[in-house]
């Protein structure tokens, strides 16, 4: 298996946390000289191929995968069409638990729900649900999200702490009401987070 193909793959399912030169060279055995030269070579070859949709960018210490500038038009009308109203269910759990835990990691989303992650955060920014709010101090400095403005508007809440407790959920699927988001589908999920903090 090639160095390059190791390393976009890599960059892919790591998402907008991306990934360090030291991590990368530890994860395919390589030094990282040879990595960072197999990096700048993938870089050039998404750059001359028209065909490619993909970059590479580097932040702060990191390397991560990225679409080219000339699609950022396509992408934006992509996750503001209708095709894109309705979030998928992994969706709505990350955006769960990162209204009701943040500011969060992606390493710690995927801890709670037991799955990758990255696609489902990904498509959460570009719908302008969450946002980076800092980073984590230490090694990897991984993004911390929270949800934005938007997030507020997007379900009629003046503040998170407006969001509905568990026991409110439980309350109302009792009484068969029909409710929002977080109203009917995600009682089971707040109840694991509230779980896990009590432990």
């Amino acid at each position: 298996m090639e160095i390059a193909s190791q390393i976009e793959a890599l960059l892919f399912v790591a998402g907008n946390e991306g990934l360090t030169l030291n991590e990368l060279a530890h994860m395919t055995h390589q030094t990282t000289a040879d990595t960072y030269d197999c990096i700048i070579q993938l870089k050039e070859t998404y750059t001359k191929d028209e065909t490619r949709a993909f970059t590479i960018l580097e932040v702060g210490d990191s390397f991560l995968l990225s679409t080219k500038k000339e699609f950022a038009s396509l992408l934006k009308y992509y996750a503001q069409s209708s095709i894109n109203q309705n979030l998928s269910q992994a969706a709505l759990e990350s955006l769960s638990i990162i209204a009701y835990k943040q500011p969060i990691t992606r390493a710690e989303i995927e801890d709670m729900r037991g799955v990758q992650s990255s696609g489902s955060i990904q498509k959460l920014v570009a719908r302008r649900l969450i946002e980076e709010k800092g980073r984590v101090e230490g090694p990897g400095r991984a993004i911390l999200y929270g949800t934005t403005a938007y997030f507020l508007d997007y379900f009629g809440l003046k503040t998170v702490d407006e969001l509905p407790t568990v026991e409110k959920l439980e309350e109302n699927a009792e009484k068969e009401i029909p409710n929002d988001l977080f109203f009917d589908r995600f009682k089971d999920q707040f109840k694991k987070i509230e779980e896990q903090d009590e432990n």
